[in-house]
């Protein structure tokens, strides 16, 4: 546990250091998030944050391998390396995007070919939990790998439209996987703890916390589609490591629960559960009115948040709450009855509702005033798998001008944070 934890903070580190000279290079080559019809922020805003959270997850993995404990994780295979190209290639695109803006088509090109190289290198779907269940032909086992790519990647992009939020569901979910994880590898192996999937888990958090130092509202910088790709690239690669290569019949852990055979392949839907839960729902009301299902719109969940009054921080800390409880509930399962965790669950659940719903939120918006957008509120689409967003008009080109034009002289931290609050601030009230 340990060496794991000093991973994490190793990742943690390095993306905090990294993000401040990414966003500037952000600014300097105008890789701006221009401010459209269905965005919350009010200025343009720099991304590119995912370049950052590569460098960060990158060392982190370097480091590892000078590691004797997690030697076996890079002896007995090219894994490691395949998911170590497959989220730099992802990154790279997204880099791409956050400069040029790719259309979704090359966008989702891209995500099957690195789901592709990863099944290629060894981390594909070969069985599925239930049973021993194994998938019938490399074909469909390939076919599997990069169906679980693509749904990662773009599931987290749909979170991505609220300061701090797709990096902190990542980093809370990606947490409760990798207790799961490592209380496998303890109790299937007694002769080396070293995992795949618990090292991949481990990285991404320090990853997602290094960059919430910037990304908390009000944002100083995006993470834009190369953070979105990378921490889904890492996620569907954990996930494949435990669900699609794990026999739950030869495993020690989670036999004596109810439901112990069906937590590895139950555990990654709980972690994802929201941001799947706002990407189904979105595509399922475009598609409804006649629209295609990346027609962006201003009916996501943290939009309606908003609608009810909450702040930013407020609708950010709600949804962490709502991942948080399938998420920590399905690993649970792992050391605790299922009554125990259903009595947990079901508190916790209590506590999101009033939290949620609560006269307080109703009260602030009775004063702010606030009115729900339309549901067909025009946007150009910029959901995953990514389309080009709305160009600015004439005063929004000549204010991105104008933040470029300080924000490339000034420093990130210091006394320039309070003018970065000013100037960056989103729609917290």
């Amino acid at each position: 546990m340990k060496v794991y934890i000093s991973l994490c903070l190793i990742s943690l580190v390095v993306t905090w250091l990294m993000v401040p000279l990414v966003r500037r290079l952000a600014v300097a080559t105008h890789a701006m998030t221009k401010v459209r019809a269905r965005d919350i922020h009010t200025v343009p805003t720099p991304r590119l944050g995912g370049l950052a959270m590569a460098a960060g997850a990158g060392v982190g993995l370097f480091v590892a391998s000078h590691i004797p404990f997690l030697q076996p994780v890079f002896q007995d295979s090219n894994a490691i390396w395949g998911v170590a190209v497959a989220a730099l290639f992802v990154t790279a695109l997204g880099a791409v995007d956050d400069w040029y803006e790719l259309s979704w088509p090359t966008k989702l090109a891209g995500q099957v070919l690195a789901g592709g190289f990863l099944a290629w290198k060894g981390v594909q779907l070969i069985t599925f939990p239930i049973a021993g269940l194994t998938i019938p032909s490399a074909r469909l086992s390939l076919i599997a790998t990069i169906v679980v790519v693509v749904a990662a990647c773009n599931a987290i992009n749909f979170t991505d439209g609220l300061d701090g939020l797709a990096a902190g569901l990542v980093a809370i979910g990606c947490t409760a996987f990798f207790v799961y994880s490592y209380l496998l590898s303890r109790q299937s192996n007694s002769e080396s703890y070293a995992s795949l999937a618990a090292l991949i888990l481990s990285v991404t958090v320090g990853a997602c916390l290094g960059f919430l130092r910037y990304n908390w509202h009000p944002a100083k910088i995006f993470m834009g589609d190369s953070g979105s790709m990378l921490l889904g690239m890492l996620f569907a690669a954990a996930t494949i490591a435990v669900t699609g290569q794990t026999d739950p019949g030869s495993s020690a852990i989670s036999q004596r629960q109810a439901f112990g055979a069906l937590l590895p392949i139950l555990l990654p839907f709980a972690v994802l559960a929201l941001p799947l839960l706002d990407m189904v729902l979105a595509v399922g009301r475009r598609m409804a009115k006649g629209l295609s299902p990346f027609h962006a719109d201003k009916m996501h969940l943290h939009h309606r948040l908003l609608r009810l009054g909450h702040t930013q921080r407020r609708a950010a800390a709600i949804m962490y709450l709502w991942t948080a409880i399938p998420a920590f509930g399905g690993a649970g399962l792992a050391v605790l009855r299922a009554r125990q965790v259903a009595a947990l669950m079901g508190t916790g659940l209590i506590l999101a509702l009033i939290l949620t719903f609560g006269p307080g939120g109703l009260v602030r918006r009775r004063r702010k005033g606030a009115k729900a957008a339309p549901d067909d509120a025009p946007a150009v689409p910029d959901d995953a798998p990514g389309v080009p967003g709305e160009v600015a008009g004439a005063a929004g080109v000549a204010e991105a001008a104008g933040v470029t034009a300080a924000a490339d002289v000034a420093p990130v931290d210091g006394a320039e944070a309070a003018g970065v609050t000013a100037a960056e601030g989103g729609s917290d009230g």
